[in-house]
């Protein structure tokens, strides 16, 4: 049996979504160092693709104009309360990251906290991604990967068996879902967490 589905997803994320915030808001100091990379400029439209409950809008100025998804739909609300609350434009709709809804070359900066390595096809994911963005455009990505240069050690492949059932992979490398796409890695920097999260920055040539 697959466990990494949207249906499990929209089920665990629902279960999840009252208390996401207690988890979610450790990471927010690199949240806001990565939106911090894509230099928004007013007018920007901005996507961000599992947004969650919306804890990377706090860190959006209300010059932008912001799209966020996500799978599940008790998320989804969540994030239309805080757009409405930071007085952001922009709105919040229930979408599948691997298949979205948008036209080509739509925005001008794309955000994926915490979502490669959640959602299940992310080469699929970062497809649409580039699909969606504009030449030129930037994509910032917070997330947990295997180094390019290491291999998967049986430790990790273990704990996956429990991480990947409760929330996340832990087991994949961006190089591998980059390599499917034309998106060019232009910075690495550290996410805390003694290096085991990062902030990559990608552009679309």
């Amino acid at each position: 049996m697959r466990v990494n589905t949207n249906a499990w997803n929209k089920i665990r994320y629902t279960v999840f979504t009252p208390i996401y915030d207690l988890v979610g808001n450790v990471f927010n100091n690199y949240r806001r160092l990565s939106i911090e990379q894509l230099e928004l400029k007013s007018n920007d439209n901005v996507l961000i693709v599992g947004g969650g409950t919306g804890l990377d809008l706090q860190f959006l100025p209300q010059t932008v104009n912001v799209t966020a998804t996500d799978i599940t739909p008790s998320m989804v609300s969540r994030m239309n309360g805080s757009i409405k609350a930071l007085n952001l434009n922009g709105v919040a709709r229930v979408m599948d990251g691997q298949k979205l809804e948008f036209d080509d070359a739509k925005f001008d900066c794309i955000i994926l906290h915490l979502i490669l390595a959640v959602i299940p096809d992310p080469v699929a994911c970062i497809k649409e991604v580039e699909r969606v963005l504009k030449p030129g455009g930037k994509v910032t990505v917070y997330d947990k990967f295997i180094p390019d240069e290491s291999e998967l050690s049986l430790g990790r492949k273990i704990g996956n068996l429990f991480t990947n059932l409760i929330a996340t992979d832990i087991t994949r490398k961006l190089s591998d879902i980059l390599k499917h796409s034309n998106l060019k890695r232009v910075k690495t920097m550290n996410g805390g967490f003694k290096g085991f999260f990062k902030i990559y920055v990608l552009e679309k040539h």
